[in-house]
């Protein structure tokens, strides 16, 4: 089959589950992109405004979850997200390593196809039982066990870790095949039938297009369609055929973008690097930095890198919007990278004209700024997070994923982090006031872990969840109630170092079922009683 009959035989699947799909959102939610394969899961961080916020109930209770007893689909180490395809039975696993095609019909969650990426190191799940199932005692024994049985580094874990379907069932995500930084377009051979595989319609190695030194963060798309690819150091847009010329915006040597952007309906595109927040606006035929169209750049406060889990010594978090439709503050809001972190949040468009800088901000693009406590001392060396803010309407929640100094190397630190070093601890809730234009602290608490998952919240249950490590409970998912920080929901996974969500996203299922994108491959968690 074609590519061009390809995209013409899903454009119309696309369509019809967008519109059952859409159905679920109002204006004051960001409104749905229709170049996405869904309004909900499209790509990561689940809706271009990058709220991490689902519209589906989730089941208060305390539920204990043998991991042994489950199938998974096998991925990674690092299963960011499972993404919506057009089909409202199938979900594609996006990981380390490649991706998979899921059949999650009829409360199913089983593997129908899977394609790993060219020259990506497979690592199959009797290799991951081998590091997984041991019980470690020191950072060492974890350092050898990532270094001598799964045989993988640090830029292992970033593959595909910012992608994004699109509505004719078409996955972007980004590999480094050997050291050239490759975008790739996986799609089904045959759209009737998964079984028949997956196979790759389009690449586009970007070598050429890349400073030296630079690598990708991942992609997203503008609203009229356009592939956005985010570098280390650059933003470029270009066709979703991968053929078309790029457009390119590219930033200071000394910076550095480590996550993804956020998107507005009118394309502006946030996206944040360790020194500047930017707006940059895509136009319909150039990326734009001019005032003129709209583009602006603000500083922010900055810090060192921390020990664990963080990246760099600016945010850790992918740009966040909030207000949407009628709302009456429209607002991109970020954690930024000072050592003990202040919860920031920028004007998106025209700064208020009585508007006047607050005192100890870098400029008056800033709407306010607040130090984040997460209920933790003053003492405490490092409040900080490689977590994207969760917003629901005006509310915000973070995490402190700072513990114990462990492992250098990243996926072995975030293994270690928990059973063998002390976990982090420390959670935050805020409220924008649109009448003082300033953030309130709702409620905190210093006794709740969150690793290095994504956390989410369910807007229907009005719960937010994290997963994280006690030495009393080992792995769990914590639901938190929104409103006053109350545990609601406890999946308790025990000691199982499957439930580690390493990097990954916390999702849910419209029936309520837990998608647990854990550091070996998603698990559909069903919850019975």
């Amino acid at each position: 089959m074609t590519t061009k009959k390809f995209f013409k035989k899903l454009c119309l699947l696309g369509t019809m589950s967008f519109a059952l799909t859409s159905s679920l959102y109002a204006e004051s939610l960001p409104k749905p992109n229709p170049y996405l394969s869904a309004p909900v899961y499209g790509l990561t961080h689940f809706d271009p405004a990058q709220t991490d916020s689902v519209p589906y109930a989730v089941k208060s209770g305390t539920y204990n979850i043998d991991l042994n007893k489950l199938k998974n689909v096998n991925g990674g180490p690092v299963n960011i997200i499972t993404l919506a395809s057009t089909s409202q039975n199938y979900m594609w696993g996006v990981s380390s390593q490649g991706v998979s095609y899921i059949d999650i019909s009829n409360g199913n969650f089983k593997e129908a196809a899977r394609l790993d990426a060219p020259g990506i190191k497979v690592i199959t799940p009797e290799v991951h039982k081998q590091v997984l199932g041991k019980k470690y005692k020191t950072a060492k024994e974890v350092e050898d066990a990532v270094a001598n049985i799964y045989g993988l580094g640090t830029t292992r874990i970033f593959n595909g870790i910012y992608s994004v379907v699109d509505n004719n069932n078409v996955v972007y995500a980004d590999y480094v095949d050997g050291s050239d930084p490759v975008i790739y377009a996986f799609a089904l051979k045959d759209s009737s039938n998964p079984s028949k595989g997956i196979e790759i319609i389009g690449t586009l190695n970007l070598k050429n297009v890349l400073k030296q030194g630079e690598t990708l963060a991942g992609v997203s798309l503008t609203y009229d369609g356009k592939l956005i690819i985010v570098g280390n150091r650059s933003i470029s847009v270009t066709d979703r055929s991968l053929k078309g010329e790029l457009q390119t915006v590219r930033f200071g040597d000394d910076e550095y973008i480590s996550n993804s952007v956020a998107v507005d309906e009118k394309n502006g595109i946030y996206v944040a690097s360790d020194k500047y927040m930017r707006k940059v606006v895509w136009t319909g035929t150039k990326l734009s930095t001019d005032e003129k169209d709209g583009a602006w750049a603000s500083l922010y406060d900055t810090g060192i890198e921390p020990p664990t889990v963080k990246v760099g010594k600016g945010t850790g978090s992918t740009p966040t919007l909030m207000g949407f439709g009628n709302d009456e503050d429209k607002l991109v809001v970020i954690t930024d990278g000072a050592n003990r972190m202040n919860l920031v949040a920028f004007w998106r468009d025209n700064i208020p004209a009585n508007f006047k800088q607050k005192p100890g901000t870098k400029s008056n693009r800033i709407a306010d700024q607040i130090k984040v406590t997460a209920g933790l001392p003053e003492s405490t060396e490092f409040v900080q997070t490689e977590q994207s803010v969760v917003v629901k309407d005006y509310g915000a929640f973070v995490v402190n994923n700072i513990g114990q100094p462990g492992p250098k190397d990243k996926l072995a630190g975030v293994i270690a982090l928990g059973p063998v070093t002390t976990p982090p601890v420390g959670a935050e809730r805020f409220e924008w006031d649109t009448k003082t234009d300033s953030w309130k602290s709702v409620w905190t608490r210093n006794d709740v872990s969150s690793t290095s998952m994504v956390p989410a919240v369910s807007t229907k249950s009005n719960i937010v969840f994290v997963n994280g490590y006690s030495a009393k409970a080992g792995w769990e998912v914590t639901g938190m109630d929104w409103n006053t920080g109350k545990t609601v929901h406890r999946t308790v996974f025990g000691y199982n170092n499957y439930g580690n969500g390493a990097y990954a996203i916390i999702q849910f299922f419209p029936n309520g079922d837990m998608l647990f994108n854990s550091i070996a491959g998603p698990f559909r968690i069903k919850y019975t009683k």
